[in-house]
């Protein structure tokens, strides 16, 4: 994404400043900057790792927006009956009842 976003605007000053910093301190980024290897991945897996749940396997699939040029959207999702469905289902109610909580404890009181 990064080398995307340099070749749509090459005299980005933060964007320059930010590839120079990352070539300072990462060989492993100066190696994979320099092959100027650029893919843009339309769909795939990727591993994530998750404080509360762990690691979670996502598919995904990054779709452009043309309405907005350099926006895309991206769509993460489980396949059902995973462990990472299962995690996906308590992050969620953990949410909920998060946002739950939140509901309780800040609606405005009725007069009666």
């Amino acid at each position: 994404m990064l080398r995307l976003e340099a070749g749509r605007n090459p005299d980005d000053k933060a964007l320059i400043a930010l590839v120079g910093e990352l070539s300072t301190q990462s060989e492993l980024f100066r190696q994979r900057w320099a092959s100027q290897n650029v893919r843009f991945h339309r769909s795939g897996r990727k591993r994530l790792r998750h404080p509360a749940v762990g690691q979670l396997d996502l598919d995904f699939e990054a779709l452009e927006l043309p309405s907005e040029p350099g926006l895309q959207l991206n769509i993460y999702t489980a396949a059902a009956g995973t462990p990472t469905a299962d995690a996906l289902k308590l992050l969620a109610s953990w949410a909920a009842s998060q946002e739950q909580l939140g509901t309780e404890h800040t609606a405005p009181s009725r007069p009666h």
